[in-house]
């Protein structure tokens, strides 16, 4: 198992995959960080040398914000938005849908289980 960004990530996937079990590295990203380190595309995790393992590291680390730091960061913005209580700062602080999506039908999984109403059978 290489262990990147305090991430275990599985040896028997290609790079670029792997890459994307860190949080905050997607598609693009793993991309990136194979293209800057000269990884052949095919190339497994656990045919990477030490070396590889390093420069992978070092280019997460130096240029990319990930894992704990992102998460942290993410819930910083959600929490100035409610201290704010602008508007998206409410439908967080409700949960309920922040980008405008219908909530009269839908939106069940942010609701959460439908709650019957007493009385409104007819």
């Amino acid at each position: 198992m290489a262990r990147i960004a305090g991430v275990n990530i599985p040896t028997g996937k290609r790079v670029v995959i792997a890459l994307q079990y860190i949080h905050g590295i997607g598609a693009t990203f793993a991309q990136e960080i194979v293209e800057k380190n000269n990884i052949p595309a095919e190339r497994r995790v656990h045919e990477l040398t030490d070396a590889e393992v390093m420069g992978i590291r070092e280019t997460i680390d130096r240029d990319y914000q990930v894992e704990g730091d992102l998460r942290r960061e993410v819930s910083m913005n959600i929490k100035r938005l409610m201290d704010l209580g602008c508007y998206r700062g409410l439908r967080h602080r409700r949960n309920l849908p922040v980008h405008g999506q219908r909530t009269h039908t839908n939106a069940r999984t942010r609701k959460g289980p439908a709650k019957a109403i007493a009385g409104k059978k007819k």
